[in-house]
């Protein structure tokens, strides 16, 4: 059975696996919204929706969250539902479009939740990957980069950097490696630097770390909730350095960010950040294999201050109004028609 609707002129439904936008939806999928061209009818998700109503495509990002719930009754009533979800895209020969933001999920939970991510992953017809660097997946894949924040932040101020602040933030989480950044600043001689850690922590131990390193150490502070855009665009301004110590990095909006909003940025060596660094012109992306060091802290200040960089970052490739086209063309590609995307 086939409920897809037959337009041929482009035109389709979406239903997304995120909710619609409001004011603590993660920017990129704002901003992805606000650049599909107007033959996307846009939906957002319900599993009601989901279950029972008509639509073209379905588009997935991070679908383990489709199965995770505070409470373990939760847990499985999701699950069930997700199992149901399976059985009607099957039905009715819906096709699957996936954002690959991550290689796998950062957290595991259990087997069964692996065993349904790796049902939807034979579900899917056609891969987005935001970066090149990710390996292609089949039946297909279009390669459609992470877009920029430029126009998210525009005209909110931005004070000039403070020398020697450095920077790392959002939501903290066990993987991006805050921790490691901490002892590498208690580990520094110099007086002059300062940390600002800013954004929600994960759990309670990450929360409850990062406040005995501020009392521990008068250079350390920390705003640990959500911030606001125009509180994060002015401690990314105050920065002299973005520093994301994370021990799993492919994807980052936090870099993309910090560099939209020009700021040079300490990241672990991956393939993915190396071609951002290319990408971007030198001086940008620092890259470091290995753990984080007070010494390899001191060195990247150093090189900021005293190596030449591009006024700005080239971030031309990620512009959202071709995003938002290249998007429409693998709906259209995932249902079989039009001109597939650039893969």
């Amino acid at each position: 059975m086939d409920v897809r609707r037959k337009d041929a002129d482009g035109s389709l439904v979406v239903l997304f696996s995120t909710e619609q936008a409001g004011a603590t939806t993660n920017p990129y999928l704002t901003q992805l919204y606000r650049a599909l061209p107007p033959p996307v009818e846009q939906r957002h998700f319900s599993m009601r929706a989901a279950l029972l109503s008509r639509y073209d495509v379905l588009h997935l990002h991070w679908p383990e969250y489709l199965l995770r719930h505070p409470g373990r009754l939760g847990t499985w009533a999701k699950r069930l539902c997700a199992v149901l979800l399976l059985a009607r895209l099957r039905l009715c020969r819906t096709p699957v479009v996936r954002t690959l933001h991550n290689l796998q999920p950062h957290e595991s939970h259990g087997a069964f939740e692996r065993w349904l991510l790796a049902r939807i992953d034979r579900a899917t017809r056609r891969w987005i990957r935001i970066n090149a660097t990710t390996p292609a997946r089949a039946p297909a894949t279009d390669t459609i980069l992470h877009g920029h924040y430029r126009d998210w932040f525009a005209g909110l101020p931005r004070p000039a950097p403070e020398r020697g602040r450095l920077l790392h933030f959002g939501l903290l989480r066990r993987y991006k490696g805050v921790e490691t950044l901490i002892a590498a600043v208690q580990g520094l001689d110099d007086r002059g630097v300062q940390l600002r850690i800013c954004g929600r922590p994960a759990d309670d131990a990450i929360g409850q770390a990062v406040r005995d390193a501020c009392r521990r150490d008068p250079r350390i502070s920390a705003e640990l909730a959500y911030v606001d855009d125009a509180t994060l665009a002015r401690e990314v301004g105050l920065a002299e350095l973005v520093v994301l110590p994370y021990r799993q990095m492919h994807n980052s909006g936090t870099l993309l960010l910090a560099l939209s909003l020009e700021r040079p940025v300490l990241a672990p060596w991956s393939e993915a950040n190396a071609a951002i660094a290319e990408e971007v012109g030198p001086g940008w992306v620092h890259l470091y294999d290995g753990e984080l060091e007070p010494a390899l802290l001191a060195r990247t200040l150093a090189w900021v201050r005293n190596v030449p960089r591009g006024v700005v970052p080239d971030l031309s490739r990620r512009d959202w109004d071709a995003i938002g086209r290249q998007h429409h063309r693998s709906y259209l590609a995932a249902l079989g028609r039009g001109v597939e995307a650039r893969a």
